[in-house]
């Protein structure tokens, strides 16, 4: 069902890529080939992959997909690493299903692929065990530390709505979308990082957010290509950009108003993150700093880009990743002051 204020059109699928940014094989294509690599050195056949290989198999996918995220879970200790390579798998495969441009399915068929895969997460949920090479891991995450089920709920529901809706009228009716798709993610992460503090689970969704956020501004050519626009349409009209300026890949002076303000409104949801860090147990600050720090990062760059969006994808190099570890682990950095509505009221 289309969200209120939402727009459901057909999802296109344009061949180009940023950039000259080429984004990594779809996750089925992934787990496919770990799979017949193991077949290969001897793994056995025909058996429900073990869960010791089904965390390997999740770490694959984060190293292939999420390199920031990665390096930042490099930081954390070993033993709950597998915790974030599974819930990063989650969320992959599933978004890969309904958005992988390379996988060429029409929208039945990926509302088909997620709803089965959907079916098979909820089934080994009820019986603690499944047999699919990702959501071996997932299952035993999930229940090792009391995930909520509504939030794998959640974050399913806002994939299907992708299959639905490609535009957004306002920000209220953008934030049903991202609840779903980033919103929970920081929620379920939270016993893995180790959190009682009562307001601990709403930082940890504002970073979600702001991650979020900041995807949808690197990723405008690539979610253009898809035929989809995660910025909000009343915000589009405020700065005089249509999608004639996205379908001509031009960005002008309303187009770049637009970006900075979009970007300033996941500035101030990154500085009220940061008040999150303190509520973390020791030992997972540090990750959790750096990730912060490297995907906020990402909103500098694309502005240093002069907001090229359709020219460059924005990342941060691994020299500048490493100089941001050890900095925040000679000198960690301390919460600041949320900016507030008045560094968005700027950007009008």
């Amino acid at each position: 069902m289309t969200a209120p204020g939402a727009t459901a059109r057909r999802v296109g699928a344009r061949p180009t890529h940023q950039g000259g940014y080429a984004r990594p094989a779809p996750s089925t294509t992934l787990v496919a080939r770990d799979l017949r690599a193991r077949l290969l050195s001897g793994s056995p056949t025909g058996a429900p992959v073990e869960v010791a290989t089904s965390y390997e198999v999740c770490r694959g996918l984060l190293a292939a997909h999420g390199r920031t995220y990665y390096f930042a879970t490099r930081f954390l200790p070993a033993s709950e690493r597998r915790h974030v390579y599974a819930l990063y798998a989650f969320a992959r495969y599933a978004d890969d299903l309904v958005d992988h441009l390379s996988l060429g399915w029409d929208p039945a068929r990926r509302r088909q692929a997620l709803e089965a895969w959907s079916r098979s997460l909820l089934d080994g949920l009820m019986t603690r065990s499944s047999a699919d090479p990702v959501l071996s891991a997932v299952v035993r995450t999930v229940h090792d530390l009391g995930i909520s089920h509504d939030d794998l709920r959640a974050f399913l529901r806002s994939m299907a709505m992708d299959l639905e809706v490609d535009r957004y009228e306002t920000y209220e009716d953008l934030h049903e979308y991202v609840y779903g798709s980033a919103a929970v993610i920081g929620s379920m992460m939270l016993p893995v990082l180790g959190a009682s503090h009562p307001q601990a689970r709403e930082r940890a969704m504002d970073l979600g957010i702001a991650f979020q956020l900041t995807n949808f501004l690197r990723d405008v050519a690539e979610d253009w290509d898809r035929g989809r626009i995660y910025l909000p349409l009343e915000d589009l009209e405020r700065f005089g950009v249509t999608e004639a300026d996205f379908e001509s890949r031009r960005v002008g002076a309303g187009m770049r108003r637009l970006l900075a303000f979009e970007a300033a409104r996941a500035r101030e949801l990154y500085a009220r993150a940061e008040a999150g860090w303190m509520m973390l147990t020791p030992r997972s600050r540090v990750a959790i700093r750096i990730a912060h720090r490297l995907y906020a990062e990402i909103l500098d760059r694309l502005e240093a880009q002069d907001w090229q969006v359709f020219e460059h994808r924005a990342h941060v190099p691994w020299r500048r990743k490493a100089a941001v570890a050890l900095r925040e682990h000679a000198v960690p950095s301390h919460p600041r002051t949320s900016p507030g509505r008045a560094d968005i009221d700027a950007h009008l």
